[in-house]
């Protein structure tokens, strides 16, 4: 309960575990899954080597949670030792770990191994082709991603929303922008996944990448419910890449209003209006070095 309360509540939760005189698995997998879930990847990692050491059984809950704080941590050796952990433990297989062992070495740029995870794992779920597509996706590899898309299909594996998050992100990456809008409008059409704040994320990233931000901001106008912070922040990314601050200071008002506090949103929407002005500086400057006839184009 504290654990998904706020990260306020962290170190409440850790002060119930600590008092409990006898901890079990159930309690272990609890405090280092919620810590890891939180980003706190360095204490995942201390409470996993202290749960190693003690008498407790390491499950494959335990090593999906430590895995995927190596993944975000990007330390590549250390997961490969829990690589070897879970080997020897005969859980290297199991859905959940394999999906995480992919996770990590997709995170780390090692993509042959995740591959080979992916390949000694049983394929009869979601799980693991989800992660293996978001690999291929997030090393720029997105025409394999779209392969083990289509394969996914022919095997006849269940897809679910978080294929579609992966496989959005693979049109994305690659400038897909046709391919990805069929998938996004077959979702519910085809598949009968109603898309989620997280697909139309996505969406406008695909639309931003290709300087489609008219077709972005339609897209959000469209939405069947408010776009959150991150459907905004996505758009606001977009709109620094193509320089548009006219644009970029709607969408930071959208912001400010939704996270006044958050101050990436002041630094990004500051640093494009000082290359503006810079770039205005340049051209005045230009512009009385020149004369007016010879810089009309800049």
């Amino acid at each position: 309960m504290y654990l998904k309360s706020s990260n306020n509540s962290l170190e409440e939760a850790l002060r119930i575990f600590e008092s409990m005189e006898f901890k079990d698995r159930v309690s272990w997998n609890s405090i280092l899954t919620g810590f890891s879930q939180n980003g706190l990847n360095e204490d995942a990692l201390r409470l996993f080597a202290h749960m190693r050491y003690g008498e407790v059984e390491v499950d494959h809950y335990a090593f999906s949670a430590v895995l995927r704080s190596c993944s975000d941590l990007g330390t590549l050796n250390l997961g490969q030792q829990i690589h070897a952990l879970t080997h020897r433990s005969g859980l290297e297989s199991n859905e959940f770990v394999a999906s995480s062992l992919i996770s990590m070495y997709s995170k780390c740029g090692i993509i042959e191994d995740a591959r080979k995870s992916f390949e000694e794992t049983p394929k009869d779920s979601s799980i693991s082709w989800n992660s293996i597509i978001f690999g291929y996706a997030q090393n720029g590899q997105g025409y394999v991603a779209l392969d083990l898309f289509s394969q996914m299909k022919k095997q006849k594996v269940k897809l679910d929303h978080i294929t579609f998050v992966a496989i959005l992100t693979a049109c994305s990456h690659m400038g897909l922008v046709e391919q990805g809008c069929k998938f996004l409008k077959s979702m519910e059409s085809e598949y009968k996944i109603a898309p989620r704040m997280e697909h139309y994320a996505c969406a406008v990233d695909l639309y931003g990448r290709a300087g489609h931000l008219d077709k972005a901001k339609t897209l959000i106008e469209a939405m069947p419910f408010e776009p959150d912070t991150v459907v905004w922040k996505t758009l606001l990314g977009a709109c620094r890449a193509c320089g548009n601050i006219e644009l970029a200071s709607q969408v930071a008002g959208y912001l400010l209003e939704l996270e006044p506090e958050e101050h990436c949103t002041y630094v990004i929407l500051s640093d494009m209006y000082g290359h503006l002005k810079r770039r205005e500086d340049t051209v005045a400057n230009l512009k009385q070095s020149l004369g007016e006839g010879d810089v009309r184009g800049i």
